[in-house]
């Protein structure tokens, strides 16, 4: 014990080791932040998608982005029909409603989409609807009219009538400057959406709200199902943590067990054990998982048990072998056999905690390699789908073209974090071999 505190001790004098210590604490931090503020089921619930994100644009950059370059693209706009002051005439059987829905914009650019959700709930028949849209200088735009369901969408952005007689997709052609067709520039001012509603009903009303989608959303930004990417980076972070922790100790201590049963016994089980590792040694992993997560299942726990289990006789058994054999034949290992010590005691706790201070530096630096294993399945289609992990991310810009449509932080908010845990863990471990390693050790 001594001498691993003094070992530790002496990362202080590498700043790699600190830096590396924390970053790793950094990551660990963000995990029990998340696990404790959005708890796994939300999380799943969430990711799933639905009508949770339906006040979120979609394919939004991050607001921070916007702000550096000093521009003032346009934010989500909510109006709830309830802040409106509603007008009521009755008449026999019925009201008729006038529900003026006001807001004010000044944003630079034009919304990303125009959508209003309506709620008719409690009416023995669906209302009938008029809209009509009303521009800062009073232009008057019909929207047409319709049947409200008991939960009901109107896009107007894809109302393809309106778009041809605007000559624009509809918000563009609503909020731009009068008269200007070629290149349309946003006309800032209070406009205002006319609601008038007919009600077969004297006491059931209409709820919902007008919602103008930005092309900024956040911290992180939007996927095209409208879900924030937050959510994804910072599941993501315990997800990767506990998959590369978990396949890291199950393949390095089944690993290190087997390669002393094999020395300490010899004969016959030494020569099993490396005939087993030399055939598992010609196997290539990640086909193997393809094939698992093609023809079988994708989750997450299966594939951790896919990597535990192809992991335990790997290429680590020869190097394990060769640094025990040396310790099979001690002085301190023959006086435990003359006082009678049982083969499991002499394994575990005579001839394993021999090597340990070196294998630390491996264990380290292995636990980035199954991080970016379970990143790698995921980008290939083969990942989770239930969970949001980086790999999901990245695999989902891949499809969606990202790149290609110039949305960047949908690639390099995954790839920034998944290059720093792989950094992290990196020069904590090679500052921990310097330490450990007799090799590398100065004086």
């Amino acid at each position: 014990m001594t001498g691993w505190l003094k070992g530790l001790r002496q990362l202080r004098g590498y700043p790699s080791a600190l830096m590396g210590l924390v970053i790793i604490t950094f990551l660990v931090a963000l995990s029990v932040y998340t696990v404790i503020t959005i708890p796994y089921s939300d999380a799943l619930e969430q990711w799933r998608g639905g009508d949770h994100w339906r006040l979120h644009p979609a394919n939004a950059s991050p607001a921070w982005i916007d702000r550096l370059a000093g521009g003032r693209e346009a934010r989500t706009t909510v109006i709830p029909l309830g802040d409106a002051q509603v007008e009521e005439e009755p008449f026999e059987g019925g009201r008729q409603l006038r529900i003026p829905l006001e807001f004010e914009y000044a944003y630079d650019g034009f919304p990303a989409e125009i959508n209003l959700f309506l709620r008719a709930r409690g009416h023995d028949r669906p209302p009938f609807a008029r809209l009509l849209w009303r521009t800062p200088d009073g232009r008057e735009y019909s929207l047409g009219g319709r049947r409200i369901a008991r939960d009901d969408r109107v896009s107007i952005s894809q109302n393809w009538p309106l778009e041809r007689r605007l000559g624009h997709v509809p918000h563009v052609g609503l909020m731009k400057e009068p008269g200007d067709n070629d290149e349309p520039r946003v006309q800032a001012g209070r406009y205002q959406l006319l609601l008038e509603a007919v009600v077969f009903d004297d006491t059931a009303g209409i709820e919902g709200e007008l919602v103008l989608y930005g092309r900024v959303h956040g911290i992180a930004g939007t996927d095209h199902q409208r879900r924030d990417l937050l959510l994804a980076l910072l599941w993501g972070t315990p997800v990767a943590l506990a998959f590369g922790l978990l396949a890291a100790v199950g393949t390095t201590v089944t690993t290190l067990v087997i390669a002393a049963t094999g020395v300490w016994f010899g004969g016959w089980v030494d020569a099993v054990i490396q005939r087993l590792t030399e055939v598992n040694m010609i196997l290539p992993l990640l086909p193997i998982l393809v094939m698992v997560g093609t023809l079988y299942s994708t989750s997450i726990w299966l594939m951790l048990g896919m990597v535990v289990a192809l992991g335990i006789f790997s290429a680590g058994i020869k190097m394990y072998r060769a640094m025990l054999l040396p310790i099979r034949e001690a002085p301190y290992i023959e006086a435990a056999r003359a006082y009678g010590a049982g083969n499991a005691r002499i394994i575990l706790r005579y001839m394993l905690p021999r090597i340990l201070p070196v294998l630390i530096p491996t264990f380290v630096t292995l636990i980035p390699t199954f991080v970016f294993l379970e990143a790698s399945l995921a980008v290939l289609g083969l990942g989770d789908p239930v969970l949001p992990t980086w790999g999901k991310v990245l695999n989902d810009a891949q499809s969606q073209s990202a790149l290609y449509n110039e949305q960047y932080y949908w690639v390099l908010s995954p790839a920034f974090l998944l290059m720093l845990t792989g950094l992290g863990f990196a020069m904590l471990g090679f500052a921990l071999d310097r330490v450990f390693n007799p090799r590398l050790r100065t004086s």
